[in-house]
């Protein structure tokens, strides 16, 4: 019971850290690890950015390297249900009394770091909600000593945190899109420099050849430092076939030759993310004779990241879709089911995001019976005056739910047990559904 108190009041001190973190360097956050793990990191490090499909491309590399009989640590954010779903071991998520040493050390490191300086210096060095959870990482996984560390980036790449490991093994870039505009910019070029940040000299990095604009960006880039670009085309994906519960696909390289692929997902867009993690193992696999054809293809197969096309319960689907991208992916995905029955989608989405063409995408498309529209339990939400008055403009039957579970509880009256329920729109709804559905099954 003590444990549990002890972790309740870290995981409330990191919640409230924005309130006094100020901006911070990479040499910053450096200087900070350093004196949090006091040695260099042995561990392989593999280094991911993006806008869309980091965490799924971060699931598919573990399963890899686990298949492969390699220890591996993940770093990922945000999370859907609890704060050390961020810092995983293998599959196991960090546990409260590693939670809790691993933020005694960084509060001891950043205040030996800080000994000398006044108070507004020492608030000013205090890391981020981010950096904290990440030094906080680091620390368990120095203790820890895994094979491979896999680290996703935060909102961009070049100032992230995570940019403070300086020889990662690879570096992976995902589908780059349109968020976070006001930190990153306002323009894809932009965003994927921000994104290109994390390419380093001499490191292989591995990106989608989706939007010449982009790929152009992050060729240069690569060029620039002599990192050699590996380039996953669009054609190199073959064969696709969605059923009920999973995907099989081909992918064909110049190099790389893989048929009859399995995931568990339907999700349409998960052949990009599991084609990137294909050719990332094929490169670590040059130095790590554990990395078989075998594994990679058994690593795809085991694969599981909860909250993109997730099937919590017999027919009902969660999302992390929660970007216009995302909904672009969500949305192809749904077309594309064989599912039959009506369509049912319950929706809510944060105010930051560029929610009004994320409902005109879902809106023009005509794929629902009826939308659900919610708001959400975060001071982040868009209000519910706010989504009817968007969703008013269309030619589309929904109802409107002060809450995520009044919501959901009214489509599983309405739905009949052949139709299906869909759930997207930001990441906290669908962390709120996974927390509801387990609450619903223990009563």
């Amino acid at each position: 019971m003590l444990a549990d108190v002890n972790y309740n009041k870290i995981e409330q001190y990191i919640l409230d850290i924005p309130k006094f973190a100020g901006k911070h360097t990479l040499e910053d956050t450096r200087k900070l690890l350093g004196k949090a793990v006091g040695s260099p990191i042995h561990s392989k490090v593999i280094h991911i950015a993006g806008t869309n499909g980091k965490g799924s491309v971060c699931a598919y590399l573990r399963s890899i390297l686990m298949q492969s009989g390699c220890s591996v640590g993940m770093f990922t954010s945000p999370h859907l249900e609890s704060m050390r779903e961020r810092i995983c071991l293998g599959e196991e998520m960090i546990s409260k009394e590693d939670f809790t040493n691993a933020f005694d050390k960084v509060i001891r490191a950043w205040k030996e770091l800080t000994r000398e300086e006044d108070e507004e210096e020492k608030n000013r060095l205090h890391p981020s909600f981010f950096e904290f959870v990440f030094l906080m990482a680091m620390v368990y996984f120095d203790e820890k000593a895994p094979d491979y560390i896999i680290l996703e980036t935060g909102l961009g790449g070049r100032l992230d945190a995570t940019n403070c490991i300086e020889k990662p093994v690879a570096s992976v870039i995902t589908e780059i899109g349109f968020d976070h505009m006001q930190y990153l910019g306002d323009t894809l070029k932009e965003i994927a420099m921000e994104k290109a940040g994390i390419i380093k000299p001499g490191v292989p990095v591995v990106f989608f050849d989706k939007r010449i604009e982009v790929t152009d960006i992050l060729k240069d880039c690569a060029k620039k430092v002599q990192s050699e670009a590996n380039i996953v085309e669009k054609n190199s994906i073959l064969k696709v076939n969605i059923d009920n519960k999973t995907i099989d696909f081909s992918f064909h390289s110049g190099y790389y030759k893989y048929d009859s692929l399995f995931l568990d997902t339907t999700a349409l867009y998960q052949t990009e993310n599991a084609s990137l993690a294909i050719v990332t193992a094929e490169i670590l696999k040059k130095t790590d004779k554990r990395i078989t054809t075998d594994s990679i293809r058994q690593g795809l197969r085991e694969a599981h990241w909860p909250g993109r096309m997730e099937e919590i319960l017999p027919g009902v689907y969660l999302d992390g879709a929660h970007n216009e991208d995302g909904i672009e992916a969500f949305l192809s995905t749904v077309r594309e089911s064989r599912l039959q029955g009506k369509k049912y989608l319950l929706f809510g989405v944060v105010a930051d995001k560029q929610y009004e063409k994320m409902i005109k995408m879902i809106a023009e498309e005509g794929l629902f019976t009826e939308v659900a529209v919610t708001t959400l339990s975060s001071d982040r939400s868009t209000s519910i005056d706010r989504l009817r008055e968007i969703w008013e403009q269309y030619d589309v039957c929904c109802s409107f739910h002060s809450d995520a579970e009044e919501a959901f509880r009214y489509l599983m009256r309405v739905r009949k047990p052949t139709d299906i329920v869909y759930i997207a729109g930001s990441l906290y709804l669908v962390g709120q559904i996974r927390s509801l559905v387990r609450r619903i099954s223990d009563d």
